[in-house]
């Protein structure tokens, strides 16, 4: 089969490689769709430390069923699916208490790390384990399914955060799970919605998705016009999606006192914090990672239009497109969000 294969850092090639091995509670997937993750992008020039080469990325796709294992009871040649990113073991204390995206032995498709190495979904076939596969409605689009993964980790950040019915909250970086995150956090309860970010063009799609209003990061006046437009207080509950020392202190001085800051993104591995405001001012912070199982209600929340992923998708570009695509997002091309490539 073909492949795109990180041969090197920043050097992705289309390789002939063996289809994958079939354990016999394993589904072999034809990929017909796959997004380039920005964690891809992160991991595409080594600084990750979890893109080792030589490795075929891409862990947010669907396709259809081309092969079962023999003890696969639930699902059959021809079933359009998607799969979770997250591989767990359903075995250890976490799996059973349903943190299954705590699993022990947890691995990530498209990783290659110091503990394993699982190649991923940028490729015409894939293997998966039956009990991370979730079947499509008839209707659902490929295209759209590739991105159920990032939606599931924003919802997955909503429902662990507290919201109350009269609940602000500010994002904090919109980006494609930013944008995302404005949704759930709506859909969960949450009565205000505000992000800010660096670019205008993210901005505009995010008042497009339902935010009420938007600000530029760098605006001086950033901190008063956000009061203003809450009711003259601080937001009760501040989502940091970037993962870097500006955007988390931003988080954390823009929420009240005794508010909650939710942390999905971990660009940085390490980053300082005003550990007094913290403190004084008793916030929560909280850390949100990848989902536990939620990509059933993410089907439904987006079959029904509650979460809307159409106006994210930038481009649908052939498999063997790729490395042109990377390189592309690598260089932050301005107004470029989802890229999905297609086997």
């Amino acid at each position: 089969m073909q492949a795109l294969v990180l041969e090197n850092y920043r050097d992705l090639q289309i390789r002939e490689v063996p289809e994958p091995e079939l354990g016999p509670s394993d589904v072999l997937v034809k990929v017909k769709a796959c997004g380039i993750c920005g964690s891809d992008v992160h991991g595409y020039d080594g600084k990750t430390g979890r893109r080792v080469p030589p490795l075929i990325m891409g862990h947010e796709a669907a396709g259809v069923i081309a092969r079962v294992g023999t003890q696969v009871r639930s699902f059959y040649i021809g079933d359009r699916v998607t799969f979770d990113s997250t591989i767990s073991c359903g075995q250890c204390r976490f799996c059973e208490m349903g943190s299954v995206n705590l699993c022990d032995h947890r691995q990530v498709l498209g990783v290659s790390c110091d503990d394993y190495r699982r190649h991923g979904a940028f490729a015409e076939y894939v293997a998966v384990p039956e009990h991370i596969v979730y079947r499509l409605p008839p209707a659902f689009s490929f295209e759209k399914a590739a991105l159920i993964e990032a939606v599931s980790i924003a919802v997955h950040a909503a429902k662990i955060t507290e919201i109350r019915p009269d609940s602000s909250v500010l994002v904090v970086g919109a980006g494609m799970i930013g944008l995302l995150a404005i949704q759930a956090f709506r859909v969960f309860g949450c009565k205000r919605v505000f992000a800010i970010d660096l670019e205008e063009s993210k901005l505009e799609i995010a008042r497009q998705l339902g935010a009420d209003e938007t600000f530029p990061a760098t605006d001086p006046n950033l901190a008063s016009r956000l009061k203003a437009v809450n009711g003259c207080e601080e937001v009760d509950i501040a989502v940091d999606v970037v993962g870097g020392q500006h955007s988390i202190n931003s988080a954390i001085s823009h929420v009240r006192r005794g508010g909650t800051v939710t942390l999905i993104g971990n660009l940085a591995p390490a980053v300082e914090i005003p550990l007094q405001s913290v403190v004084t001012r008793q916030l929560r912070l909280l850390g949100s990672c990848a989902s536990a199982g939620e990509y059933g209600e993410c089907i439904s929340l987006m079959e029904s239009g509650a979460i809307k992923v159409a106006p994210l998708i930038s481009v649908l570009a052939p498999l063997r497109e790729g490395a042109e695509w990377f390189e592309r997002l690598y260089r932050r091309e301005p107004g470029l969000m989802k890229v999905i490539l297609q086997p």
